[in-house]
């Protein structure tokens, strides 16, 4: 691993399995995304001065091999896109964001359903519905998801969701849409019901740093529930951090730490959990 820059989270233990981040934010990370004077994670994941190669190298050094970096706007896909047509090991998810909801006009739509069926893109997301935040209208954010929806299912790529305090309206427009064949909730927020109503729809749960909190036992409880067949790992990069790195920025080279707060919650050796988890990217994604 390089020599990670002052003011970055230490290196975990590396993994004695291979296993790969499924969400994470390269162009955030390396500053293509200027942050905002609010955004303080980013802001100091930019000072680091990140490239994509070293964010890849230090990855590959604890055993996270592979990362899916995800767009929230046409300018953050048609980077990634094209980065992951650049990079071994890297590939894309492309959408419109919720919180963006209101910039998805159908050329836009059209745009990302090009880059879509790109062979590098592997996803389409993340979209979805955000109701913690009001930056666009419910009605701007359910037709833009409905159409994600769709443009998923034409091109036959993963459904990237972002779901934050709308679980049941995910759910329900997913069912009245009829869901992609594969559908994964990012950063999965759910309680343990929630889980089984994704396991039994068949919808992957991607896990990220707050099922390592403290005050998060519901998500370790979800965790427990969610068959091992069905689950991720990510980061969320630079955002959502495992512990001990709270409020530092976050990278794919920390996965282990919640890779291993998994394998605890399900009683499994990281190895194993590792094995599934790299068994189920490549059904969501596709071979790398």
């Amino acid at each position: 691993m390089t020599k990670l820059p002052a003011g970055l989270p230490a290196a975990p233990e590396p993994l004695s399995s291979p296993v790969f981040d499924s969400h994470c934010h390269l162009d955030i990370m390396v500053g293509n995304r200027q942050a905002s004077s609010g955004d303080p994670v980013a802001q100091a994941a930019q000072a680091a001065s990140a490239t994509v190669r070293g964010i890849l190298d230090d990855a590959r050094a604890v055993g996270v091999t592979r990362l899916v970096t995800i767009g929230y706007d046409l300018a953050s896909s048609r980077w990634g896109a094209d980065v992951a047509a650049e990079q071994e090991g890297v590939y894309a998810g492309v959408a419109i964001h919720p919180n963006e909801a209101h910039a998805a006009t159908p050329e836009v739509l059209a745009e990302i359903e090009a880059l879509a069926g790109r062979p590098e893109v592997r996803a389409v997301g993340e979209t979805g519905l955000d109701y913690y935040r009001d930056w666009a209208s419910r009605d701007d954010q359910h037709a833009s998801f409905r159409a994600h929806i769709e443009i998923a299912k034409r091109t036959g790529k993963a459904l990237v969701i972002h779901d934050r305090d709308a679980h049941d309206d995910v759910l329900k427009v997913l069912a009245a849409e009829g869901a992609p064949d594969k559908v994964v909730f990012h950063s999965f927020s759910g309680d343990a019901e929630m889980a089984k109503k994704c396991a039994g729809a068949g919808y992957f749960m991607s896990f990220s740093g707050p099922v390592t909190y403290k005050n998060a036992g519901y998500l370790r409880e979800a965790a427990e529930i969610a068959p091992a067949e069905l689950m991720l790992v990510e980061t969320d990069a630079p955002y959502l951090p495992p512990v001990p790195h709270r409020g530092k920025p976050n990278a794919p080279y920390l996965v282990p730490l919640t890779l291993r707060c998994l394998a605890e919650v399900k009683k499994v050796h990281p190895d194993r959990l590792c094995e599934a988890i790299s068994v189920n990217g490549v059904t969501v994604f596709g071979e790398w």
